[in-house]
């Protein structure tokens, strides 16, 4: 059973056991490395009537860094890039959300990373919505975002023998969310 756009109307937590949140960046100017983070939170009060009054918010702890490479995430976790101990919490807040057509949300939010907070905006593609087996309200949501990292303080870079460095700057963020409804 799923519900209109309308019905959603209510305050939302992420699923982490059914979220994804994501990363790509560009290795040696030839490849990239893809990643994510396993340990966050986030809330959402969704207005379905009226999408602009929608607000949410997600903290990612910085330690949770999975690249699937050991060695190359604990160095991700150094002050070279997020310097996790002194900065263990990567945030995003919502400023404004805009809805582009039923399926398709501009939000616009505040992204802090180290101790820098710059503005972005990720487009959302609404996937849908069902009650689960335990009677649930899900919904799905998944969007994108590329970013400068240096932008956000995480500069360290290696010159390559031929030419080029070896982390480019440029990073997508991705988003696979599943948000279950709270009473």
């Amino acid at each position: 059973m799923t519900v209109s756009i309308p019905e959603l109307t209510g305050d939302y937590i992420l699923d982490p056991a059914h979220t994804r949140i994501g990363f790509v960046a560009r290795h040696a100017m030839v490849t990239k490395v893809r990643g994510s983070f396993h340990r966050f939170e986030g809330a959402a009060h969704l207005n379905g009537a009226d999408p602009a009054k929608s607000t949410g918010q997600v903290v990612i702890k910085s330690e949770s860094i999975d690249t699937g490479v050991e060695q190359r995430d604990q160095h991700l976790r150094t002050n070279d890039f997020l310097d996790a101990p002194n900065f263990p919490d990567i945030t995003f807040r919502t400023t404004g959300v805009e809805a582009l057509s039923d399926t398709e949300y501009r939000v616009t939010g505040d992204l802090t990373i180290k101790d820098t907070i710059k503005p972005v905006t990720i487009d959302f593609e609404y996937t849908g919505n069902a009650v689960d087996p335990y009677g649930n309200l899900r919904v799905g949501l998944e969007g994108s975002v590329t970013i400068s990292r240096k932008e956000f303080g995480v500069t360290w870079n290696a010159a390559l023998e031929g030419g080029g460095v070896l982390v480019g700057d440029k990073v997508v963020l991705e988003f696979d969310i599943s948000a279950i409804k709270q009473d």
